[in-house]
């Protein structure tokens, strides 16, 4: 137990000459007779220690450290918290390293550990409503990840995992005897999180938390060893290099005396301890929003996109009510919307709408689906469940021309205006606009073979016949009407159209 003299104390007790000459024999130790008054309380007189109270080097030494080479910014306050750069969708190597004394944890032994890499909120604001801040990110970044592992990058990483519910993280095992190195890449920068005002404002700083596990009696990860993390700010690509100079010419145009309140950048950022996150690892790895295994993520994928085999509509079983895959209907299924969205070239958005019914995909809007998709595949998507066919360039009206003596019958009848009654117009939409595709579309609607038409005429001014050309069609009018008649051709095989 600690105790001090008072100096009064030192007084009365007639201690004084022996205080001065104690003070004097530091002076000359000193060599000029100067002294601090931490000298003089360093004197066992005025301070004793109690063994019993811990030391400073008997602090808790952590089983594994985590280093991430990136550069330190020079412009934090030296008893601050260190920030480092990251530019985006740059890989950056984060070395795990055995930190372990003889003889610490030696149940891990020989074994594997998994670790969980996740980027996260630094600011306890938007902590509390991260899930609503990473829906909304998730939103405007269809597809996206905001946390991926360069996998050709990486170094004794294995069993390589990523759950499509949870986009900020990333799982793997690794051998903690062996080097072992995960290269990360952080696809979402810090002011996608910042209120718009007027442009330039600050971004929002995450943090990069490594959460490591040891294996359990019954085979799973949930044991947990140790966390660290550190803080990061991400910029466009280029822009951490950009800041990281702008903060150093900044620290140099300061006075010596300023620089002092400031710690140096260091090459590489060491993660430092901190609480497990309050996620566990069962979670992580187990709760898929996904209904069907068949829709879920490779395990060593970092997107979700279904495999054309296994997501194939053929490996899925019949659709009572999508079996046609032309149109969407309300009443479809999950399962069922996600087999129409990969007959329709979808399959990118399938994870998007791995819980979408028919009636839930069909009640959004094409504004909804633009903000979703991206302006092309959102406008494709909607027209699709909407069935929108190609608009025509061209449409006109064709009918054919009655016989004589099917007239004659229909007035015998009393039909009456045997014009309303026999002249029934087939509507021919063209496309491409030329002379082979008239001749195409006629013989399908009116069930003409092919092959027995020779040639398709306009009837011109005094009855000419003039050939229907690509130009001609080109110049056809909308939505015009034509009667035409069939005549046998001059050599008897097939026969000639003429329009009217």
């Amino acid at each position: 137990m600690a105790w001090v003299l008072k100096m009064d104390e030192v007084i009365e007790s007639g201690l004084v000459h022996d205080f001065d000459a104690s003070l004097s024999g530091i002076g000359q130790e000193l060599g000029a007779g100067a002294y601090s008054m931490s000298d003089v309380l360093a004197l066992p007189i005025f301070k004793q220690e109690d063994s019993s109270l811990p030391q400073e080097n008997e602090t808790k030494h952590p089983p594994f450290q985590y280093v991430m080479c990136a550069a330190t910014s020079p412009a934090v306050k030296l008893y601050d918290e260190t920030l480092t750069y990251l530019n985006q969708g740059q890989s950056y190597e984060i070395r795990m390293l055995d930190n372990r004394k003889a003889g610490d944890i030696p149940e891990i032994n020989g074994k594997l550990v998994k670790s969980i890499i996740r980027v996260v909120f630094h600011d306890r604001r938007l902590q509390y409503t991260e899930h609503q801040q990473l829906e909304g990110w998730k939103w405007n970044r269809p597809g996206d990840r905001l946390l991926d592992l360069d996998i050709p990058m990486s170094v004794g990483v294995i069993d390589i995992k990523t759950n499509p519910s949870q986009l900020n993280a990333v799982e793997f095992l690794w051998d903690p005897t062996k080097c072992t190195s995960a290269f990360i890449q952080v696809h979402c920068i810090s002011t996608e999180f910042t209120p718009r005002k007027h442009g330039g404002e600050k971004g929002v700083p995450f943090r990069i938390q490594v959460d490591t596990f040891k294996q359990t009696e019954n085979g799973e990860y949930t044991d947990h060893l140790h966390s660290a993390s550190c803080q990061i700010k991400v910029f466009k690509p280029k822009g951490a290099d950009r800041k990281q100079k702008t903060d150093r010419e900044k620290m140099e145009k300061r006075t010596a005396h300023e620089k002092e309140k400031y710690q140096p950048s260091y090459d590489t950022t060491v993660l430092t301890e901190c609480s497990p996150w309050p996620d566990t690892p069962t979670t992580f790895v187990n709760n898929s929003p996904t209904p069907a295994p068949a829709f879920t993520s490779a395990q060593h994928n970092t997107y979700s996109v279904p495999d054309s085999n296994s997501s194939s509509p053929n490996h899925q079983g019949d659709g009572t009510s999508q079996g046609s895959g032309d149109q969407l209907h309300p009443s479809a299924t999950i399962q069922e919307t996600q087999q129409w969205l990969l007959k329709n070239r979808f399959s990118a958005y399938t994870r998007l709408f791995s819980n979408f019914s028919g009636a839930d995909l069909l009640k959004l809007t094409r504004e909804d689906l633009v903000q979703i998709c991206g302006p092309a595949d959102g406008i494709r998507l909607y027209n699709a469940l909407k069935s929108r066919s190609v608009r025509p360039r061209l449409t006109i009206y064709v009918c054919q021309e009655p016989l004589r003596s099917l007239q004659l019958e229909c007035q015998d009848a009393g039909s009456g205006d045997s014009n309303g009654a026999i002249y029934v117009y087939h509507a021919i939409y063209l496309e491409e606009m030329a002379a082979s595709e008239v001749t195409r579309k006629l013989a399908l609607a009116f069930n003409i073979p092919l092959h027995q038409i020779n040639q398709v005429y306009r009837q011109g001014p005094t009855g000419i016949h003039i050939l229907v050309s690509d130009q001609m069609v080109q110049n056809f009018q909308d939505e015009s009407c034509f009667l035409f008649t069939t005549i046998k051709a001059e050599n008897g095989e097939g026969f000639h159209i003429i329009l009217k």
